[in-house]
């Protein structure tokens, strides 16, 4: 999940940031079965190759059931070890397309020998929910499974057709989430997706209130890249000018030294816009130029310079392995490096892999490690950002709104991929330096977890509620 520490402002024209809806106290016995159903996900231990996940599919699809969805709407799809779930909560059409909501059951591997608690008990201590899942993302599957639980009891008829969609190796192979956009369309299609693995809130460091709420809107893939150089070898004491290891430095200094060109799209100039507005210095100087003027070279030459922002302004390819010779006596025959791209969203991956072999010149052989996922941005629409405005309001008043794009990848690339236009808006609120997410002792506030019934019913409710 995408958790940056920095504290931002933004004002977006495109959004109507109203004061926060008056919303009653969600039900104790609500907030009881949220928590049972917490502790219950986060008890299987559905990392990969434990077999886990289509037992987890199962229970929820029961809770479901139980709920009183019909058995037709509620579908356990298995694919090869693990599997996904697909529940339809049936609305009068009166309120267009349907709407889907995302979130992934499985989780990465939780070694139990390194945790100071059971990663797969949950846990309460000091005001945090301990346990592998608990910020990625399982809180997101028992949050989104206990509002519609909620709603159906209370005799809601959304105004459209709503549909979770959760996969069950989004932190693998994405293999569930391309299942079920290619093989399964009819159950997920949707005019757009709420992922609740992408997006969410930034808490102050020092007070713990709201900041800002991240709308995450794209998404850079990820591809790798082998550059090889082949060479007849021969022994040590006879060097030749042609040395394999010598000619690959050569092309990953090229590499280095090369940046792709300047990108930009409505989700980068707004997460741009709002940290000009923190930051001083020539660095806020040049964020103010570039969101100006995205043609503005010397502001990008400028923000460049700082990890943290360069990503969000072009493709980035990095040399991250290594791997070359036979023998130490021995002219190197081969020499390999892996090179791993981020790549900027609407970036043909042809066009990389041609840039990189360019770069390396015609002794170097570039070759795809793999075959990417690509997706284009989503469109910026004032009405998402509207009712994702609305949720956040009753939710965690205070917090600002910021569209941004992510530098890692979720289900919702496949989603766009696909063609159903996803935004990230998980509804977790954490410090920035109390993300744990993938690492030991994964955590979120209690409070956190709590106001996420809220976020997700009021937003469930204002996109779907009477027309």
């Amino acid at each position: 999940m995408h958790r940056p520490a920095a504290t931002f402002c933004l004002l977006l024209p495109v959004v109507a940031v109203a004061a926060a809806p008056s919303v009653a106290p969600t039900p104790e016995p609500v907030r009881a079965e949220a928590r049972e159903l917490f502790a219950k996900v986060i008890s299987y231990e559905s990392s990969i190759g434990k077999g886990q996940v289509p037992k987890l599919a199962e229970y929820l699809a029961g809770r479901f059931r139980a709920a009183g969805f019909p058995a037709d709407d509620v579908h356990v799809l298995p694919l090869g070890e693990t599997a996904s779930l697909v529940v339809r909560y049936r609305g009068n059409g009166r309120g267009g397309r349907p709407v889907a909501f995302l979130a992934h059951m499985d989780v990465v591997t939780a070694k139990r020998s390194d945790w100071q608690r059971d990663p797969y008990t949950l846990t309460e201590e000091h005001g945090y929910f301990f346990g592998r899942g608990t910020s990625d993302v399982k809180q997101e599957v028992a949050l989104l499974t206990e509002t519609f639980l909620r709603l159906k009891a209370e005799g809601f008829v959304p105004s459209r057709d709503l549909i979770i969609a959760f996969s069950g190796d989004e932190e693998t192979a994405q293999a569930t989430a391309d299942d079920l956009v290619r093989h399964h369309r009819e159950l997920v299609d949707a005019e757009f997706a709420l992922n609740g693995d992408g997006g969410g809130g930034v808490l102050d460091e020092t007070t713990g209130k709201p900041t800002l709420f991240f709308v995450q809107g794209a998404e850079k893939y990820s591809v790798s890249f082998s550059m090889t150089v082949r060479n007849p070898g021969g022994h040590s004491s006879q060097p030749r000018a042609d040395n394999a290891i010598y000619a690959l430095a050569d092309a990953l200094k090229a590499v280095q030294g090369y940046q792709f060109p300047v990108r930009h799209n409505d989700w980068t100039i707004g997460d741009l816009r709002a940290t000009s507005r923190v930051t001083g210095g020539p660095l806020g100087e040049a964020l103010k130029r570039f969101v100006a003027d995205p043609s503005d070279a010397a502001a990008a030459a400028e923000i460049s310079r700082y990890p943290q922002h360069v990503g969000k302004l072009r493709t980035t390819c990095v040399a991250t392995m290594l791997q070359g010779g036979h023998a130490e006596n021995a002219l190197p025959q081969s020499a390999t490096a892996t090179i791993n791209c981020r790549v900027f969203p609407g970036t043909p991956v042809a066009e990389v892999q041609q840039t990189l072999k360019r770069l390396g010149g015609p002794q170097v052989e570039v070759t795809m490690n793999y075959e990417p996922t690509t997706s284009e941005a989503s469109p910026l629409r004032a009405d998402v950002m509207q009712l994702v405005t609305r949720a956040v309001n009753a939710a965690n008043p205070g917090a600002e709104i910021v569209p941004t794009q992510a530098a890692y990848a979720t289900d919702g690339l496949v989603f766009r991929n696909g063609g159903i236009p996803t935004y990230g808006v998980g509804s977790t609120f954490e410090k920035g330096s109390e993300e744990f997410a993938h690492g030991l002792d994964e955590r979120i506030p209690v409070a956190s977890f709590y106001a996420g019934l809220t976020h997700w019913y009021v937003l469930i409710q204002a996109l779907a509620g009477k027309h």
